[in-house]
């Protein structure tokens, strides 16, 4: 390996920067360096960071959905479904079309209760110590149709199942069960104490 010599060398002269970012080399030439601009860190008052920030939740939310949604039909008891539209459709057709006060067939039973195992948030809660049957009642509060199961131990419960069908697969937008729902239609509400108006 040969050694450079002197005048091969090149000699570098040092720089020196002031506080504006301008740089001066010795020969007194100044070079500027490139100044950031506020709309590089900002735009529009966010930041590089919020927006990174905004864009990772945005994919959680979509990693989220996706994980939610199925690939391929959806198997609940007996049938595959294609869509949470078709199994809320499956549902639905039984509640209006099966008698009221009537035991469901055991194929239906074990429909319902493959549906509410996967899809009520309570599930051990509502089956208890087993469920003998299901029926489909009217609904004392709501006044309309609503399925209901009977325990081994003869207590009644009822349970929606277009909220289990929406926890299993995420029904649309439109189908979903609103929060205050039972509020608009005059449940929820708890009346405590005495009656009427007077007070003590």
């Amino acid at each position: 390996m040969a050694e450079a010599t002197a005048s091969e060398l090149e000699i570098v002269e040092p720089t020196t920067t002031d506080a504006d970012g301008a740089v001066s080399a010795p020969n007194g030439e100044t070079n500027q360096k490139r100044t950031r601009e506020d709309s590089d860190d900002e735009e529009n008052g966010v930041s590089k960071k919020q927006k990174v920030e905004a864009e990772e939740e945005r994919s959680n939310v979509e990693d989220e959905k996706e994980k939610k949604k199925p690939s391929g039909p959806l198997k609940l008891g007996f049938r595959n479904f294609a869509s949470s539209v078709e199994m809320f459709d499956y549902f639905y057709n039984l509640l209006h079309t099966w008698p009221p006060n009537l035991n469901l067939n055991k194929y239906e039973n074990s429909m319902l209760l493959e549906l509410l195992k996967k899809g009520e948030r309570e599930g051990d809660n509502k089956i208890g110590g087993g469920i003998r049957v299901f029926q489909i009642r009217r609904h004392p509060m709501w006044k309309s149709r609503c399925f209901f199961l009977i325990r081994e131990d003869e207590s009644v419960d009822d349970f929606s199942f277009r909220k289990c069908v929406d926890h299993i697969v995420p029904l649309p937008e439109v189908m979903q069960v609103k929060a205050d729902a039972n509020k608009a239609l005059g449940g929820g509400k708890r009346h405590h104490g005495r009656k009427g108006g007077s007070k003590r």
